[in-house]
């Protein structure tokens, strides 16, 4: 009866090193797509651009209380746009989208008055 020796795998095989820093986890980046060739690019969070490697394309990097959202008037696709714009081109049947002012982002003074207190009589 022949009998197996299981060795302890106890890390890497003798000799070996590793020649380069590990990537940031995970968490540390953060996706887009290339707002000309379409193609998915991935960047550390915090970035304020992202230069595509495909087409070259310097894109902007908006946080998620930059943008606002509307449905094409084309094909009905969901469209991001940042605050401020007036109409969107969409990237898919390229009709333009007018910004509607239900789309449209309050003044920041709106946004950061305080609720006056209910005075009791």
């Amino acid at each position: 009866m022949q009998t197996q020796q299981i060795e302890d795998d106890e890390g890497p095989p003798p000799g070996w090193q590793q020649t380069s820093t590990p990537p940031p986890r995970p968490s540390a980046w953060a996706q887009m797509v290339c707002g000309s060739c379409r193609r998915l690019l991935s960047y550390p969070r915090g970035a304020k651009h992202v230069k595509c490697s495909c087409c070259q394309t310097v894109n902007i990097v908006l946080e998620a209380d930059q943008v606002g959202q509307v449905k094409c008037g084309g094909c009905a696709v969901l469209l991001m746009y940042p605050y401020g714009a007036s109409q969107v081109r969409c990237s898919s049947c390229r009709f333009v989208t007018e910004i509607g002012a239900h789309n449209k982002r309050p003044p920041w003074s709106v946004q950061q008055k305080k609720p006056t207190p209910k005075t009791s009589c």
